[in-house]
């Protein structure tokens, strides 16, 4: 059974919980919604429809959050898109699927805390992912935790018959319980990374409006196409997620026209933009959709999850 966060210890220097002031104004550099019936690209913006309610769970569709690039809005977009597809009713499962343990963190969960993480469920085959789960505060939404131990994985896994498809051997039991999985990806392209591929039917790809982030797109595409030609035939890329957008800034809009250019339908309508209220959710170990319900960060990721559904 899974435990709850509020059951752990709080995250070591974090400040006391509060919620985002309604009087502050959201110092939102960059919009996910245009009012001009244009996206952030200039394409035009379709309206996608409420999720409609669902009356059983199961099977997941399992996503993975991924590219090898660091800082681009990986562990952000993993804990928000998933609380937010938690409104419309999904029973979601977060995946920390990076030795740093940020998603853990994000959620109020202290790491170093943790008896048992997906380490375990990697490598002992007596613990289950039952045995590890917790439940967030947020209704709806689970999560697999991770911590510093799973950078030892990689080495344990060399000589394990199948090595590519442990996650998704050890996922298999509780995908009839949920209907979202997300796995939050380790910026790398190494096993672990492999195995999140291996065990997702579909890849979203968060891209920073920035140069550096650009380059890297081709390398992760041409390991997507390597592990579905060899592991997992299923595997799609769902789209990329244009994230940290300044309208502001000409670089901001050239990144974005060239990956729409290059990529078309793949990116994404909704556009995510900098905002300060997402450093401050990491603070209070929250989603933004409860610690900023209204600001523009939130709406965005609703947007989204709305976008993921219709696709």
């Amino acid at each position: 059974m899974a435990k709850s966060i509020k059951a752990g210890k709080p995250v070591e220097a974090a400040t006391p919980r509060r919620k985002a002031p309604t009087d502050e104004p959201d110092r939102t550099d960059g919009l996910a919604l245009q009012d001009d019936g244009v996206d952030a690209a200039g394409r035009p913006m379709p309206v996608f429809p409420d999720p409609p309610a669902i009356d059983r769970h199961g099977p997941a569709w399992v996503l993975a959050m991924c590219n090898q690039k660091g800082g681009v809005g990986k562990t952000t977009s993993t804990i928000n898109l998933g609380a937010a597809l938690a409104e419309w009713g999904r029973r979601v499962l977060l995946v920390d699927f990076d030795p740093q343990g940020a998603l853990s963190v994000g959620l109020g969960v202290n790491p170093h805390d943790l008896d048992r993480t997906v380490y375990n469920v990697l490598i002992e085959h007596d613990v289950a992912v039952d045995d590890v789960l917790l439940k967030t505060n947020t209704p709806g939404m689970d999560l697999l935790p991770s911590n510093i131990d799973l950078s030892a994985a990689e080495i344990q896994l060399v000589n394990e018959v199948a090595r590519e498809q442990v996650l998704a051997t050890a996922l298999a039991p509780v995908l009839p319980d949920y209907d979202i999985v997300l796995i939050d990806c380790q910026p790398s392209l190494g096993l672990l990374t492999v195995n999140a591929l291996t065990a997702a039917a579909g890849v979203i790809i968060p891209l920073e409006c920035e140069f550096f982030a650009l380059r890297g797109v081709a390398l992760l595409m041409q390991t997507i196409d390597k592990v579905r030609a060899r592991l997992n035939p299923r595997l799609e890329v769902e789209g990329i997620l244009a994230t940290m957008f300044d309208p502001r800034t000409l670089h901001s809009r050239e990144v974005l026209a060239r990956v729409t250019e290059a990529f078309g339908d793949r990116v994404f309508h909704t556009v995510i933009g900098r905002t300060v209220r997402f450093p401050e959710t990491t603070v209070v170990g929250e989603p933004i959709t409860t610690y900023a319900s209204s600001s523009a960060g939130a709406r965005a990721y609703r947007e989204l999850a709305k976008e993921v559904l219709a696709r």
